[in-house]
């Protein structure tokens, strides 16, 4: 496989047809070496449009997902982030190239050690890694510019819209299988919330997410 020319095609024929058109999420893509972070048993699928095995039963977003992701979420040089679930480590790869610093949490050790291993090799030093339970809330600042759970959750914990900074943006995946929304919201500065539907996916629930417990009427 020729690395570079499969990146390419990621980007021109994935990605654009996709809607991610901003040239600093583009570029991330370009260089940010995607297949370092996938399994070396998919190495053949790195630059696929495909979700990719990577043990504990969870899987790597796709790149039109990861890269809708970053277009939404636009972080600017200034600002924390909050990631919920460091998985392969890719998607806090993309963060901490744009961001003043990321904390990314995950409830497996075994990928918070192998993501700080690539993290190393890369030179990325603006990522502090935990190993938690992060589905009922979790944090090592009082709030942050931007949080991005990676993994779905049946409503968007209340914990979470705590801790997001006004003005900020929060990235979640709600609802169930087979129909999930993927979804930003956005805090104006007087505390107003905005949502708006990304796109339709369906992804792994997050690890002993918090459940609806019946109708309110």
């Amino acid at each position: 496989m020729n690395i570079e020319q499969a990146r390419t095609n990621m980007i021109t024929q994935q990605l654009h047809t996709w809607g991610v058109l901003d040239p600093t999420v583009l570029e991330l893509f370009a260089k940010v070496p995607r297949e370092l972070f996938v399994p070396i048993e998919y190495k053949n699928l790195a630059f696929a449009d495909t979700s990719i095995p990577i043990g504990h039963d969870q899987m790597m977003l796709t790149p039109t997902e990861e890269a809708r992701i970053m277009q939404a979420v636009a972080v600017q040089p200034e600002e924390h982030v909050l990631e919920i679930g460091t998985g392969s480590g890719y998607m806090t790869a993309l963060l901490a190239k744009l961001a003043k610093h990321v904390d990314s949490v995950d409830i497996f050790a075994e990928f918070t050690a192998a993501a700080q291993a690539k993290f190393t090799s890369l030179k990325i030093r603006n990522v502090t890694l935990d190993t938690a339970d992060a589905a009922s809330g979790w944090s090592m600042q009082p709030e942050y510019d931007v949080i991005v759970i990676t993994g779905s959750l049946p409503f968007l914990p209340e914990y979470f819209r705590k801790i997001l900074k006004r003005g900020g943006r929060l990235f979640a995946i709600l609802g169930a299988a087979p129909a999930m929304e993927a979804m930003l919201f956005k805090q104006d500065e007087r505390g107003f919330w905005q949502e708006q539907k990304i796109f339709e996916t369906v992804v792994q629930p997050l690890i002993n997410a918090q459940q609806n417990t019946g109708f309110v009427f």
